[in-house]
């Protein structure tokens, strides 16, 4: 491609009329602008930096193996300086992001993540026994309560007692706030980041913060006291951790990486989940295919067989595929000048991969707007093809631990029960806060898994 100083060409409307519509129609702000434009396309702005959209795999490549001293990769401050704190690996950059990154790492990877399987078992089927045979509940929330008690559990090693029920309830309520409607758009407008006191959003939302602080702090305090018993929550795990000069974390940096994880960890999953429900009901050949592969391991299988389940992985890398839970990688501000996909971006270029277009694109997924697992059975995606995790040196660092839970939750739930859509209906995604989600209101009716004798299942 011939090199060009210029952007890729793109839509000049106006602010307002933009951000309502990347507010409240996300998807279709994407894939309207991608239909005219095509892979890459800059939103230009009046003031401030243009934003650059690429969902080539080749440009995704060229961003996220590209030297880090090009792009400054923080993710931005606003609403999440609030709720995540200044020291959230999601907000750090450079020297600071990748050393925080190394610390937090190994608590969600290897054998210390695998040991968490007992326990999203045991929550998923406490939650799942509560529900009435035949009545119908908000799945999104019962999906919510088990991925809350997970984190929970995994990061405070709590379950139970008054401080779990508190950071449990103020939690669900801070996560509720931020997704309504009127939460949503002051994500995006500093004007409505506005404390009238607790009666209003903002105020509310701050309060509730505060107590949320009060409690990790407590907790912090609690288990830095219990030092030397040998704890395996995570927590506990980076207390006793070190950065390469021996010096731990401080009360401060543990907060926000806890709150990080607790927000991350916690409605992300929630969200996957649903939807995974959501198709495995609409599609009763994904249905029966999944069962018939559950039931051939038999009666409580380990958690990390279950993991290792071909079509389950599928389904689960096939849920994230079609509708990713963030829409965007993080945004990459370009430092010094950088050539993508042959157009030269100056110093200040927005760049934004776009993880929902990379996994829409017909020419590595035919039929794309098809639930379809049997892709991630036939060939396997490169990281720029997919990445429902983001990538490069801002991937998630608990991709594994989520798609582990994931998989566990599900089969859990799927080996007892059928869980059915009330409304037969297609779902679309609606914004929920910065994510993607199901309605809020979407119900759902269980009913015992029938029991069935199955062939040798082929997959």
């Amino acid at each position: 491609m011939t090199v060009t100083n210029s952007l890729p060409d793109g839509p000049r409307i106006p602010y307002w009329l933009r951000i309502i519509k990347f507010i409240f129609r996300p998807i279709e702000y994407v894939e309207d602008f991608a239909k005219v434009y095509g892979d890459n396309f800059t939103v230009w702005r009046s003031r401030g930096s243009h934003l650059v959209y690429f969902s080539h795999p080749q440009a995704l490549e060229q961003i996220f193996t590209a030297d880090a001293s090009h792009f400054a990769t923080g993710g931005g401050g606003g609403v999440l300086k609030y709720l995540l704190g200044d020291n959230s690996l999601i907000l750090l950059d450079g020297d600071r992001h990748q050393r925080q990154r190394q610390l937090l790492t190994p608590p969600f990877h290897g054998e210390r993540m695998r040991a968490y399987g007992q326990a999203i078992q045991e929550i998923t089927q406490q939650v799942s026994n509560e529900w009435v045979i035949g009545k119908p509940f908000n799945i999104r929330a019962s999906m919510q309560e088990i991925t809350l008690r997970v984190i929970l559990r995994v990061v405070f090693g709590v379950d139970e007692g008054s401080k779990f029920q508190q950071l449990r309830q103020l939690l669900s309520s801070v996560l509720d706030l931020i997704s309504s409607s009127r939460m949503s758009a002051a994500l995006f407008f500093q004007v409505m980041q506005r404390d009238w006191g607790k009666w209003s959003p903002w105020g509310k939302f701050l309060s509730q913060l505060q107590q949320i602080d009060q409690l990790i702090d407590s907790l912090i305090q609690e288990r830095r006291a219990e030092s030397g018993q040998n704890r395996q929550d995570i927590l506990s795990l980076l207390i006793s951790a070190r950065y390469d000069d021996g010096k731990p974390m401080s009360d401060a940096e543990l907060r926000d990486e806890l709150m990080t994880m607790l927000v991350a960890g916690h409605e992300t999953t929630a969200s996957a989940l649903t939807w995974a429900l959501y198709w495995i009901d609409r599609l009763p050949e994904v249905r029966e295919k999944l069962l018939q592969e559950l039931h051939s391991l038999g009666v409580n299988p380990e958690p990390s067989i279950v993991a290792k389940l071909p079509y389950l992985t599928a389904v689960c890398q096939e849920t994230l595929r079609i509708y990713p839970i963030v829409i965007n990688g993080f945004f990459r501000i370009v430092k010094s000048p950088i050539e993508i996909m042959g157009y030269k971006l100056p110093k200040g270029t927005a760049v934004v991969p776009s993880i929902y277009l990379a996994h829409h694109r017909e020419a590595v997924y035919p039929q794309p707007n098809l639930f379809k697992p049997e892709r991630f059975l036939e060939r396997q995606f490169s990281p720029y093809e997919y990445l429902p995790f983001g990538g490069g040196n801002r991937r998630c660092i608990g991709l594994a631990f989520a798609q582990y839970e994931m998989k566990i939750a599900l089969a859990t739930i799927l080996s007892q029960f059928q869980v059915s859509s009330v409304n037969k209906r297609p779902v679309h995604p609606v914004r929920r806060g910065l994510t993607l989600a199901t309605p809020a209101g979407m119900q759902m009716v269980a009913t015992p898994q029938v029991k069935q004798v199955y062939s040798p299942v082929e997959v």
